[in-house]
């Protein structure tokens, strides 16, 4: 008697959208707008690739909803963490959305990649034979920060050039500050680098939430803030043309193995653990073992720094805060801290601090990025002070900061 064998699933056009941008610019923001579009009754998945080996984005993020709960949301979520899930191999990839499709059957996919990665190398990936079918890729989402664009190290950053020109749409967010001629100079710079791509200026996030004696100031700001929902919800649905274009290019070079989607659960042990995907139970079942635990790297021209911490640690939230902005050139923090204030969630950039309540969680998570200098790197125009925040980055002892550390522990 034969046994009957379970085909494996087979997916076909997903879509997918993926939303860059540099660190710090804002891509959450952006992809809890696009989460707010979705219809109830609609499962989309969320991929996310962290440069640091902690995980936070994730609790970021599901903490930044209006219901914390992401499955009773509709709303499947995956992490990578440890890396860029587009360097060295595809596996780690691979596996993800695997999992991701398979498991959860998804109507739609967002992915996104880490800030520090250079987009061209996930397109140039998910332009593989092997993903034509599976996934529809819509437009690339790439959000820029002006207030970022405003600074010379970003604006000059081959990095932060590089998902302006791997852009199909861009989003400009913290640009109120600029003046009419400094967007003009923006739009121009832009148009250099990618002539092509239709630019979308964000609605500030205060837009609707602005406190007014006003009735028809708050019906304006309301029509502002639902037009661009919708303009930004549309892009969704619009082809990539940077995808396509790839496509083209990439299906002459069929010399790589097919790899279907089958589940690759098996694969797992096989990816080594700075670049491993993570999932709730994994998550859950890792936040018991082995803390505190911190680890320390180079990467680019970045150093990253990240602590978990059993979640009975309470640090003193007075003394962390202060703590963490006299970093040296720090220009990422991020964290779901225990704290004399309760559960915090910290979410700091240069142009943005950001601490919210949040419910309880299974442990602690900090992690920090700082630059080892000016991303501008000629004779004549470093300066005195560029040399000293980069000697101030590169020397930092890592135990110190763990004492530091500890000691805000009540």
């Amino acid at each position: 008697m034969s046994i009957p064998v379970k085909n494996p699933i087979i997916f076909q056009n997903i879509p997918c959208t993926l939303v860059t941008g540099f660190l710090g610019a804002g891509k959450t923001t952006v992809i809890n707008q696009l989460l707010a579009t979705k219809s109830n009754d609609e499962r989309w998945a969320l991929l996310i690739n962290e440069f640091g080996r902690i995980g936070i984005d994730g609790a970021l993020l599901a903490s930044s909803q209006d219901n914390n709960d992401l499955e009773q949301q509709n709303i499947a979520m995956r992490e990578v963490s440890g890396g860029c899930i587009c360097c060295t191999s595809q596996l780690p990839l691979q596996i993800a959305i695997s999992r991701l499709l398979n498991d959860h059957h998804p109507r739609r996919l967002l992915i996104e990649p880490t800030g520090l990665a250079h987009p061209r190398e996930l397109i140039l990936q998910l332009s593989a034979p092997h993903w034509q079918t599976a996934l529809q890729m819509n437009a690339v989402i790439t959000v820029l920060s002006g207030e970022q664009w405003q600074q010379i190290k970003y604006r000059d950053h081959e990095g932060f050039q590089a998902h302006v020109r791997d852009a199909d749409v861009l989003i400009v967010n913290r640009y109120d500050q600029l003046s009419s001629s400094e967007k003009h100079t923006l739009v121009e710079w832009i148009a250099k680098l990618n002539s092509q791509v239709k630019i979308i200026w964000a609605v500030s996030e205060l837009t609707v939430a602005e406190t007014t004696y006003s009735s028809d100031k708050f019906v304006a700001n309301k029509l502002v803030a639902d037009a661009y929902s919708f303009t930004l919800n549309d892009q969704l649905n619009k082809p990539s043309h940077i995808i396509a274009n790839q496509r083209k290019i990439s299906i002459t070079h069929l010399h790589k193995p097919m790899i279907g989607l089958q589940s690759q659960t098996h694969c797992l042990a096989t990816v080594p653990s700075s670049s491993s995907s993570t999932d709730e139970t994994e998550a859950q079942a890792s936040a018991n073992s082995d803390l505190p635990y911190r680890y320390h790297e180079e990467q680019q021209d970045f150093q990253l720094a990240g602590w978990r911490l059993p979640a009975h640690y309470i640090l003193n939230a007075d003394d962390l805060q202060n703590w963490l902005l006299n970093l040296p050139n720090w220009q990422r923090i991020k964290g779901v801290v225990h704290t004399s204030d309760g559960w915090l969630q910290i979410n700091f950039n240069p142009g943005s601090l950001t601490i919210k309540t949040i419910d309880p969680q299974t442990d602690s998570r900090l992690e920090i990025i700082l630059q080892l200098g000016n991303a501008v790197d000629t004779a004549t125009e470093k300066t005195e002070t560029e040399h000293d925040a980069k000697a101030s980055a590169a020397s930092i002892n890592w135990e110190d900061c763990d004492r530091e550390l500890m000691a805000m522990v009540i």
